[in-house]
C-alpha cells in the first residue's frame, strides 16, 4: 500500500500558490514533490497535489490519498458536483483509473505527520515565486553568483542518492575485485569524495564550501543487479551543501561506469536525486527516508 499525503496553499485565493505531496511506499521510503504557481486558487492546488501524487505512484498500485481538503475528498467519495476546475478533474479521473485508490480525509493541523509535512511544503512553495526559485539570475535574466554575505553560517547536511545498473556478471566481477582497472568500489568511493570537494570548480556559480565531512556509501543489490550510491555532505556555511552531495553521487557513478564499461556497454546511471537537506533559512526538507 502506498500512502500519499497531499496539500495545497494559496495566498489571496486567487493568487500565488503551491502544492505538495509526500509519497510513502510499501517499505516506508518517503519522498516529497511540489511546485509553485504564480496565479491559482486553493482548490486547484489541492487537486493538483493529488494528481501529481498519484502520478508518482506506479500504475496498477494500491494507493491511499490522505488530504485535509473536504472539497477534494468529498468530490471523489461523495460525488460533489464538479462545477469548477473541470480540466483538473478530467486528469484526476484518468490517473485514478490507472490505480486502485482509496481516499481519506484528515483534520488539518491535528498531528498527522504526513499531512503536516505536505502542508509545510505547500505553504513554502506558495511563498516562492519564480524569481526566487531562479536565484542565479538577476532582474535582467543574467547569470550571477548569489550574494550570501549577509547570511549567517549554520550547520548544514545534505544526502543524495543514485545507482548504476548493470549485467549480473558485471556486478559479480566488481564484487570479486577482478575488474582489470582495479577495485571499482574503493576507487569510486574516493572519486565521489573528491568530486564533492571540487564541486565549485565543476558547477558554474556554485559557492566554494568548507566541507567538514563527505561520506560515500556503496550498496550491492544483487536482486536488481545494481550498485546503490548514497552520499552525505556536511558543512557549517552560509549556503547549502546539496550540490556537493549530488556531485559526489554523480562522480562515484561515473567512476563505476568508466571502470566497468570495457565488459558492459549496457550499464546506465539512474535516479540521481537529493533525498534530504537540513539547515539554512528554508528549513529541513526530507523527500526520502
Amino acid at each position: 500500500m502506498i500512502t500519499i499525503y497531499t496539500d495545497g496553499s494559496c495566498l489571496g485565493n486567487p493568487g500565488p500558490g503551491g502544492w505538495a505531496a509526500v509519497v510513502v511506499d510499501e517499505q516506508g521510503n518517503k519522498r516529497a514533490i511540489g511546485a509553485h504557481e504564480d496565479s491559482t486558487t486553493n482548490n486547484r492546488m489541492e487537486i493538483t497535489a493529488a494528481i501529481m501524487g498519484l502520478q508518482a505512484a506506479p500504475e496498477r498500485s494500491e494507493v491511499v490519498v490522505c488530504s485535509d481538503s473536504q472539497y477534494l475528498i468529498n468530490t471523489m467519495v461523495k460525488g460533489w458536483k464538479r462545477t469548477a476546475n473541470v480540466d483538473l478533474w478530467e486528469v484526476m479521473d484518468e490517473e485514478v483509473g490507472k490505480r486502485r485508490v482509496k481516499w481519506e480525509w484528515a483534520r488539518g493541523h491535528n498531528g498527522n505527520r504526513g499531512n503536516e509535512e505536505a502542508n509545510a511544503l505547500a505553504v513554502q512553495y506558495s511563498k516562492l515565486p519564480l524569481e526566487r526559485q531562479l536565484s542565479h539570475l538577476d532582474s535582467q535574466g543574467r547569470a550571477q553568483m548569489v550574494d550570501v554575505g549577509d547570511k549567517q553560517a549554520t550547520h548544514r547536511v545534505a544526502v543524495a542518492k543514485g545507482c548504476v545498473r548493470m549485467q549480473p556478471e558485471t556486478l559479480r566481477i566488481i564484487q570479486q575485485g577482478k575488474m582489470a582497472k582495479g577495485d571499482v568500489l574503493a576507487v569510486s568511493r574516493i572519486a565521489g569524495i573528491m568530486g564533492a570537494k571540487y564541486t565549485s570548480h565543476l558547477i558554474p556559480l556554485c559557492h566554494p564550501l568548507p566541507l567538514d565531512k563527505v561520506a560515500v556509501e556503496l550498496d550491492i543489490d544483487e536482486a536488481q543487479s545494481a550498485i546503490h550510491i548514497t552520499a552525505t555532505a556536511e558543512t557549517v556555511a552560509k549556503t547549502g551543501v546539496e550540490m556537493e552531495a549530488l556531485t559526489a553521487v554523480t562522480v562515484a557513478a561515473l567512476t563505476i561506469y568508466d571502470m566497468a564499461k570495457s565488459v558492459d556497454k549496457g550499464m546506465h546511471i539512474d535516479a540521481v536525486r537529493l533525498v534530504s537537506k537540513t539547515g539554512g533559512k528554508s528549513g529541513d526538507i526530507v523527500m526520502e527516508r
